[in-house]
C-alpha cells in the first residue's frame, strides 16, 4: 500500500520536562520489575529478541541479505528493554496529535483503541531494531480473544499472552492502523538509534529513508502500522522512546 504522506511529524512538541518526567517514570518501573524478576526484554514476533541461542545481531541487514553472510539461524533482531505505561497525563498528549495526524496526512483510518505505551530503552554498544512491521493489514492479523484454559495455544516462554492474541476486549477482532513513536532523548547524548523507513522498491523516490527529524528530543511521528521500519545500533549513549499502537477494524 503507498500513500501521499509516509509519516506525518510534530517536531520538538513535547517539552524537556515532559519527556525526562516520562523517563524517570519508564526508568524506575524497568528496574522496578528486575527487582520482582520480571522479564524486560523487548519481544519480537516469533521470538527473535537476543538471547543464549540468538547471538548475532541482524542490526540494518534485511533477511535475504544476511543469509549470504551469516548464519541466520543464530541471529536476532531486537535488543532493547521495555516498560508498559498507561497514565493518563501520557494519553492526554498523544493522542490529539495521532488524530490530527491521521486527518492531516490524509490516510483518514478509522481506530477506535489504543494500546499502552512501550517505553523503550536502547542501550549502547547495539541496542537496536531490526527491519519489521508493527502488523499485517488483513484480516488474519486480527487480534483473538486469550481464554486461559481453553484457547488451544501456550502461553510464551516469559509467561506473557501468544502474538495474534490479547485479553484486552477493546483490542479483540483489530489491526494495529497507526503507530507513533516518540524521541524523548537529547540528540546530543546519544549516536546511532536512528529511525529508518522502508517504503519499498517501486516507490517513486528513496526506497530508504532515515527520519532525521526524529533525533530531536520531544518529537512525535505517527506513520501507518503496514510501514517497515528500524532502529539502527546505538554506538553511544541510551535512546529513549515511547511507543503507541492505534487500532481499529480490519481495513476492507
Amino acid at each position: 500500500m503507498q500513500t501521499k504522506n509516509s509519516y506525518w511529524y510534530f517536531k520538538s512538541v513535547l517539552s524537556k520536562e515532559f519527556c525526562q518526567k516520562v523517563i524517570d517514570l519508564g526508568v524506575n518501573t524497568i528496574e522496578s520489575n528486575k527487582k520482582i524478576g520480571k522479564d524486560v526484554e523487548g519481544k519480537t514476533f516469533g521470538d527473535k529478541q537476543k538471547s543464549k541461542d540468538l547471538n548475532i545481531p541482524l542490526n540494518e541487514l534485511a533477511l535475504n541479505e544476511a543469509k549470504e553472510k551469516i548464519d541466520v539461524n543464530k541471529t536476532y533482531t531486537r535488543d532493547s528493554e521495555i516498560a508498559w505505561l498507561n497514565n493518563d497525563w501520557i494519553y492526554d498528549k498523544i493522542l490529539p496529535m495521532v488524530r490530527e495526524a491521521n486527518e492531516s496526512a490524509e490516510w483518514k483510518y478509522d481506530f477506535d483503541a489504543w494500546e499502552e505505551f512501550q517505553f523503550t530503552t536502547y542501550h549502547a554498544p547495539g541496542g537496536f531494531y531490526g527491519w519489521h512491521s508493527d502488523m499485517a493489514s488483513d484480516h488474519n492479523a486480527a487480534l483473538k480473544r486469550y481464554i486461559h484454559g481453553v484457547t488451544p495455544v501456550p502461553l510464551r516462554k516469559d509467561g506473557s499472552i501468544p502474538f495474534g492474541y490479547t485479553k484486552i476486549n477493546k483490542l479483540v477482532g483489530k489491526i494495529r492502523k497507526l503507530s507513533v513513536t516518540v524521541n524523548l532523548t537529547s540528540p546530543e547524548s546519544y549516536d546511532g538509534g536512528n529511525l529508518k523507513f522502508d517504503f519499498g522498491k517501486h516507490i517513486q523516490g528513496e526506497q530508504y529513508h532515515e527520519a532525521e527529524i526524529a533525533r530531536e528530543q520531544g518529537t512525535v511521528i505517527v506513520f501507518p502500522s503496514y510501514v517497515n521500519h528500524c532502529v539502527t545500533p546505538v554506538t553511544r549513549g541510551t535512546r529513549y522512546s515511547l511507543v503507541l499502537w492505534c487500532s481499529g477494524r480490519p481495513f476492507k
